[in-house]
């Protein structure tokens, strides 16, 4: 059973087969899926907005009757990303009765559009390729040499997981784990071969053991969303991963450029940096939540005691009405005086300052000497190593995260101040050293 779909700007394809024990016609299975699902995922995921913005295509549903039951196909075309697309099938499965009917629904399968039409511009071309050789120069090593590299752009399986691999990760000392068979595709056509899929937020075995291999160096190639950070997240508690390059925020590996694949894999940054950075992202939303009905309560509290004072004429108020006002006062004075006063030009000199503005989104680092001079630039990816590579620093200013392990080098070579983009917790800070963050000096 087959159903035609336009397929020029869906990504992926959701097909599943649904049984009903009845007799049904094709309208009352499209309320089904509607109506079971509407209000299940949320207003993002909610199927009629997706349909209405374009994200998901016309359903195609196709039902034929016999014997007293009814068995049919759903196809949805959707322009989503992996992960809403498999929530969206997970949804699907969820209807259970289609009018008065009982009903399964069974995910077929998920198709990547993309990826059989990049296989089929792949076939082709070896075509053209071999026909070209034999009209006009059999015999031509050119041309065979290009249909027998293209021949050998197959992706591997590795391990006993049989996962996804670039051809020449087998040989390699250093390996770019990314997320899945498209991700690997994808940096083949840029000649990236060292590659390997962990196909899920769960990593593989397989993966884990070759990340403690001696010697090698791993690098996570990660999407830009939700998922990015989950995967992120158990790497580093299963696996030894040195660094973490991710993909611009909202997009995936798969769909990268040339050039976007190159920026990213050049300006990754140590994986303890990168979990600090998802960690504090994830803290400081969990905390917004919470801060707002806090926020929402002191409005209404303080709305009821200006209606108070509004309501008691000045000429009768006693020194017993004044009193609590005193006191809230100093209540309110006294957090602000306990604080960490925010760094300044006034304590920190304006070659810092400076260097702040030139770092900020640059991936960069700048350790100084005395006098505010400058003694080396570096990456952030790479900052570690050059400072112990120093005998004395004074000051460093990098476009990264604060870590412990950071704090602790910087400490051995005597820096008293550390400026970075974001700080992670610290539990040892040294008493001789500054510790800031941007948003502190600005």
């Amino acid at each position: 059973m087959g159903t035609d779909f336009d397929s020029s700007t869906a990504k992926y394809v959701i097909r599943a087969k649904i049984e009903i024990d009845g007799v049904v016609d094709k309208p009352d299975v499209v309320g089904a899926v509607f109506g079971q699902t509407e209000g299940l995922l949320g207003e993002d995921l909610d199927l009629r907005e997706l349909q209405r913005t374009g994200r998901v295509g016309r359903i195609q549903i196709v039902v034929r009757s016999k014997g007293g039951k009814s068995k049919g196909e759903v196809v949805i075309p959707v322009s989503l990303n992996k992960t809403a697309t498999a929530i969206l099938a997970a949804a699907l499965e969820t209807v259970d009765r289609v009018g008065p009917c009982t009903a399964k629904v069974t995910l077929l399968k998920l198709e990547d559009i993309r990826g059989a039409k990049r296989r089929k511009v792949v076939s082709r071309a070896i075509s053209i390729l071999k026909g070209w050789e034999e009209d006009i120069a059999p015999g031509s090593e050119e041309i065979t040499s290009a249909v027998t590299k293209a021949s050998k752009r197959n992706v591997a399986k590795y391990g006993l997981d049989k996962l996804p691999a670039g051809p020449e990760l087998a040989g390699s000392k250093e390996i770019i784990i990314v997320e899945g068979r498209a991700d690997i595709i994808n940096l083949m056509k840029m000649g990236i071969n060292n590659t390997i899929a962990v196909e899920g937020t769960r990593v593989p075995k397989t993966v884990i053991d070759l990340t403690k291999k001696r010697g090698m160096k791993t690098i996570a190639f990660l999407d830009g969303d939700r998922g990015g950070d989950l995967i992120l997240r158990e790497l580093m508690q299963v696996a030894d991963v040195d660094y973490i390059a991710r993909a611009p925020e909202g997009k995936e590996v798969e769909d990268l450029s040339r050039r976007q694949v190159t920026k990213a894999l050049q300006t990754r940054i140590p994986a303890d940096q990168a979990l600090a950075l998802v960690s504090g992202r994830k803290t400081k939303a969990l905390a917004k939540t919470r801060r707002q009905p806090r926020r929402e309560e002191a409005f209404r509290k303080t709305g009821r005691t200006r209606t108070t004072r509004t309501r008691t004429p000045d000429k009768t108020r006693t020194t017993k009405d004044r009193a609590p006002r005193r006191t809230t006062t100093k209540r309110t004075e006294t957090p602000r005086r306990g604080r960490t006063p925010r760094l300044s030009a006034e304590n920190v000199d304006a070659a810092y300052i400076k260097a702040v503005t030139d770092v900020k989104e640059s991936f960069k680092a700048i350790l100084f000497g005395s006098n505010q001079k400058i003694l080396v630039e570096c990456g952030v990816a790479d900052l570690a190593k050059t400072l112990e590579s120093q005998d004395s620093v004074d000051a460093v200013i990098f476009d990264g995260v604060v870590t412990q392990r950071l704090v602790d080098v910087a400490n051995s070579k005597k820096v008293k101040l550390l400026i970075g983009a974001a700080k992670a917790d610290i539990e040892k800070k040294p008493a001789t050293m500054k510790v800031a963050t941007f948003d502190d000096v600005e």
